[in-house]
């Protein structure tokens, strides 16, 4: 393994562990005292909650598309001095599962970006397997749907979206892949705290979800369809909005180099444990695309109407 693959393995590893200790913190404060040896975080064969998050995390960084051969090539013959507790492969996807609490509130509390004013909104789809599977797949009956997207449709989840002009995770949830863009308690949720403005595409146009979202401080953006009135936009607007398309490239990211997206699982809590690690690993890439200015400077609209009103 390279130095910088090895940087980078043992960067996740420090922040898991930083977060492992503070959540085991907070939940151990709210459970009843019990006599019993606890054997707080470490799984069956010595490795610990923060080890296989790491392991797992690790796995959307290093390139391979498939965990089983990542897994019993790569974790297990160049990562063995690096986790000398190691489980077999059958064990370690068994215990997956256990994950899905942890790298959500991980990526909730460690590795969303800053708050800058200015956010991008976009949807993409998460299939869970080929078009012409869908009536045989009995993995997801019951939680995927049927949706559409712009170039056609597909069967199982939704992923939405929210970065800032530094290409950073604002927010996100999943749903299913027959949830609208533009549903008024989805854009709520989703845009909970934020506050500037929000540039997004047609498919976010809703009276109902801008007036919900200007209540709490954030101006939804969006271009105006053939069969509505054109709106007059600043050029500072019009140009940011024409740079919309940088999230479509975290979105593209995110299912080619983090692996997001694959129709192979064989459980529906493994295949969001998938999801999670693959936000957490792109929070950990060096390079993301940005929204920048003449200067190189990201725009940030919080930044400059404090300076605006500081003048």
């Amino acid at each position: 393994m390279n130095k910088k693959l090895e940087l980078k393995l043992i960067e996740i590893f420090c922040n898991c562990d930083d977060f492992c200790k503070l959540f085991e913190e907070g939940i151990e404060e709210k459970l009843l005292p019990s006599h019993a040896k606890c054997a707080g975080s470490r799984m069956p064969g010595n490795l610990s909650m923060c080890e296989l998050m790491c392991i797992e995390i690790f796995y959307h960084l290093q390139g391979s598309k498939c965990f089983k051969y990542y897994y019993a090539n790569f974790v297990e013959v160049h990562l063995k001095s690096y986790f000398p507790g190691l489980v077999s492969y059958s064990r370690f996807v068994q215990l997956k599962p256990r994950l899905m609490l942890y790298l959500f509130c991980f990526v909730l509390a460690f590795r969303l970006g800053r708050e800058t004013g200015t956010y991008y909104v976009d949807s993409g789809k998460l299939a869970v397997c080929h078009n012409l599977r869908i009536r045989s797949n009995k993995v997801f009956k019951g939680i995927a749907r049927r949706g559409k997207t712009s170039v056609g449709w597909f069967y199982g989840l939704k992923l939405h979206l929210i970065v800032n002009g530094f290409g950073e995770l604002a927010s996100f949830i999943i749903t299913p892949g027959n949830v609208a863009d533009n549903n008024f308690q989805l854009g709520l949720k989703l845009c909970r705290d934020l506050c500037g403005k929000l540039f997004g595409d047609k498919g976010y146009i809703s009276h109902k979800l801008q007036e919900g979202l200007a209540k709490q401080g954030l101006f939804l953006v969006t271009k105006a369809r053939k069969n509505m009135k054109g709106r007059l936009l600043s050029a500072r607007d019009n140009m940011l909005l024409n740079k919309r398309g940088m999230i479509e490239s975290v979105i593209d990211m995110l299912k080619h180099i983090c692996d997001i997206e694959h129709s192979r699982h064989r459980s529906p809590v493994n295949a969001i444990v998938n999801v999670f690690a693959g936000l957490a690993a792109y929070s950990f890439l060096d390079h993301k695309p940005s929204i920048k200015n003449k200067r190189g400077r990201v725009y940030s609209y919080i930044s400059e109407n404090m300076l605006a009103g500081a003048a």
